[in-house]
């Protein structure tokens, strides 16, 4: 019971979507505006510097109380592992939006600070090293989410280090592999030239 209670409030945290409610407060839905992603770069494109500033410290934010909170439900580290990748796919597939979500880059840093700076240490480096050989950022950023199982593994060094590398990567990989030919970051204003 400990265990889906940490479950279920990571899903819940991961689930706030931020951006969408700052986007409401000025009238917009970041659904159908800039690139439709819910998360801090459209909400920058489209609301703003500042608001997309502060959207990604709540992300960031929420994927580190989301495996304190689970730590604190199920008094373990395994409990607080499963609320942060709970956490990354509730960003990814909220409830507040139906399934739809942001990429889920943002509460996935969060939830690899609060568990191991070392591992989004490694994360970061291993986004910039694919970049540079693959020349997209998204490639680049699917690759390594594919690949944190094996950064977690090795960090972590306990089969529940793998596992929670699973939950982390495979929705931030499933939310980048549909950009995967896509060469440059959306144009926020080419749907209002249309």
């Amino acid at each position: 019971m400990d265990y889906l209670n940490a479950l279920l409030a990571g899903y819940f945290f991961g689930s706030l979507p931020f951006a969408y409610w700052f986007g409401a407060l000025q009238g917009k839905n970041l659904l159908g505006e800039g690139s439709g992603n819910v998360g801090s770069l459209n909400a920058m494109r489209v609301l703003g510097v500042v608001p997309g500033l502060m959207v990604l410290v709540l992300d960031v934010a929420k994927g580190l109380m989301a495996v304190a909170i689970g730590e604190f439900l199920g008094k373990s580290l395994e409990a607080g592992l499963l609320a942060g990748a709970a956490a990354v796919w509730g960003h990814c597939y909220s409830a507040w939006l139906l399934g739809r979500g942001g990429k889920g880059l943002a509460p996935a840093a969060g939830v690899l600070l609060a568990v191991h700076p070392l591992m989004l240490g490694f994360s970061v480096a291993l986004i910039g090293l694919a970049y540079l050989l693959a020349r997209n950022l998204y490639r680049a950023v699917a690759l390594v989410a594919l690949c944190l199982p094996l950064v977690a593994a090795g960090v972590g060094q306990a089969p529940s280090y793998l596992w929670f590398g699973f939950g982390v990567g495979i929705p931030v990989a499933l939310r980048h592999l549909p950009e995967w030919n896509r060469t440059r970051l959306p144009d926020p204003k080419a749907k209002l030239r249309k």
